[in-house]
């Protein structure tokens, strides 16, 4: 390549260089004393800061007329607003309906209490009963009546020892180990020392004064080893003795605020609602169970019983079979019929009672003291027939225990009012109100044919029946749960039962 071509490519190369050194703002050139690329700001002399009102300035500003005004006018405001707010508190205080005080409730009002009196029937020994009772507080058990199994011979006074056990039962022991367990599972133990238990008549016609020296004795040292109560059968009895009162005080003595009392239970038969009514009053016990709804077929009757003792409900316990310490298979041969008569003694104005296996539907086979069912065994190795038992028992069982977990939480049926409706032969209706709960009304039909009921009540003071109302809960096919029914005119399926819910209208 010759000199000259290669002056001409370094001029070609050194004018790339100069285009790319332009000015980005144009084609022309750069204003004198900017360089290329350069941006030129103009920056004011002085800075300007804004520092406030002084408060010279301030206080000449405040005073003038148009801002003293302002300050008055917003002052009366607020105390105004504060005085209105207060006001609006007070009236609404004294407008809004009164809460009714809760009763005072000891806890054999809080109910179910369950009875075992045949530990071989319930659960083979008393260290078998330990195991069950997680099973019992499931079910929401608020009170455990054992007994009796103190060491006696029929009839025969001088065999009577109220302070051992019966071998054939278990060891004392044992029973403590029972007492134990029950009260880590906060449910109340009480024992039954009906003396000749084992005989024909509950109380011996003789001696009658050894008889309660000695159930003195023995009431004082069950008491002491922790048991939370005493039941007595035969109560229209023994309360016609010398020292029934020394007995009573031996049990209710020493009772606190801060301790759990200890009750005394008592079981009469055969006696009509006025009896048993007089009876709570003279005889000084903590609950009367009698066996008027076993006595008792006719729903009308039914519902007047019910009516003498409602004011006394505190005092008086429910059961079908219960105080003879038979099961309620006795009385409810259906499982409609016990599912009907489980509503039936949950929602009474008293404390329901149940036999073991109650829940259920336990039945006696030619015996007093049927053999418990736990169903323990696979499903899947039992035949169609024994399936179906065990379905229809489990049902039962979780129908107890909707029953057990509505009572305790719904004042109306742990310790409301109750109202008697419209009631027949073969069905009774009830109303039970609390205060601004909700309410709730039981209809049950244990007839052969379907029950047509208007449940109207009376005009009463502070206490009204809408026109309808929803259901809770029921056995009839035709009444669902979360159903509006009518109250003019309500049907129920034979052996069936429901429990309506309304709320509280101001």
């Amino acid at each position: 390549m010759s000199k000259d071509t290669e002056i001409d490519m370094e001029e070609v190369k050194l004018n790339e260089m100069d285009q790319e050194k332009q000015p980005m703002t144009g084609d022309g050139p750069a204003p004198a004393g900017e360089k290329n690329g350069s941006v030129k700001l103009k920056v004011p002399d002085d800075d300007v800061t804004f520092t406030g009102l002084s408060k010279e300035e301030l206080m000449k500003v405040a005073g003038t007329p148009g801002w003293v005004r302002t300050r008055w006018v917003l002052l009366i405001l607020f105390w105004l607003g504060w005085v209105g707010m207060l006001a609006g508190a007070i009236v609404i205080i004294v407008q809004a309906p009164r809460c009714k005080p809760i009763p005072e409730m000891n806890w054999w009002n809080e109910g179910p209490l369950y009875q075992i009196s045949d530990i071989e029937g319930f659960s083979t020994d008393m260290k078998g009963l330990v195991e069950k009772l997680d099973q019992l507080n499931q079910i929401k058990i608020k009170g455990l009546v054992l007994g009796p199994f103190h060491t006696l011979q029929a009839d025969q006074l001088s065999t009577l020892n109220l302070k051992e056990i019966d071998p054939t039962f278990g060891k004392k022991e044992e029973l403590e180990a029972v007492l134990e367990r029950a009260h880590k599972k906060s449910i109340p133990v009480v024992l039954d020392l009906t003396p000749n238990y084992l005989g024909s008549v509950p109380w011996f016609t003789r001696n009658i004064e050894e008889v309660m020296e000695k159930l003195q004795d023995a009431v004082e040292y069950w008491l002491k080893q922790g048991f939370d109560g005493i039941k007595l059968s035969g109560l229209d009895i023994a309360s016609d003795f010398a020292d029934w009162q020394k007995l009573k005080d031996a049990i209710q003595a020493n009772r606190t605020e801060d301790s759990k009392k200890k009750a005394l239970i008592g079981v009469v038969s055969g006696l009509s609602a006025m009896g048993v009514s007089q009876l709570v009053n003279t005889s000084g016990v903590d609950l009367v169970l009698p066996d008027l709804l076993s006595t008792q077929e006719n729903g009308v009757e039914r519902i007047k019983a019910v009516d003498a003792l409602y004011s006394q409900q505190r005092s008086v316990g429910w059961s079908l079979g219960a105080s003879k310490l038979q099961p309620l298979s006795k009385v409810a041969k259906s499982s409609d019929l016990q599912q009907l008569y489980q509503l039936l003694l949950f929602t009474l104005p008293g404390t329901p009672v149940f036999t073991y296996g109650d829940e259920i539907g336990l039945v006696a086979e030619n015996k007093t003291s049927p053999k418990m069912i736990w169903d323990e065994e696979n499903l899947e190795s039992l035949d169609e027939a024994a399936k179906a038992d065990r379905t229809q028992r489990s049902n039962l069982r979780s129908w107890f225990k909707s029953l057990s977990d509505l009572r305790g939480k719904e004042r109306s049926l742990l310790h409301g009012d109750y109202y008697p409706l419209n009631s027949t032969e073969t069905s009774l209706a009830f109303l039970r109100v609390w205060d601004q709960s909700e309410r709730y009304i039981t209809v049950v039909n244990w007839g052969t044919k379907p029950s047509k009921l208007k449940l109207t009540l009376p005009p009463t003071e502070g206490v009204t029946v809408p026109e309808k109302a929803r259901v809770k809960l029921s056995t009839d096919e035709d009444l669902t749960e979360g159903m509006s029914v009518s109250l003019d005119m309500i049907t129920l399926g034979p052996e069936k039962a429901v429990i309506l819910q309304f709320p509280f209208i101001v």
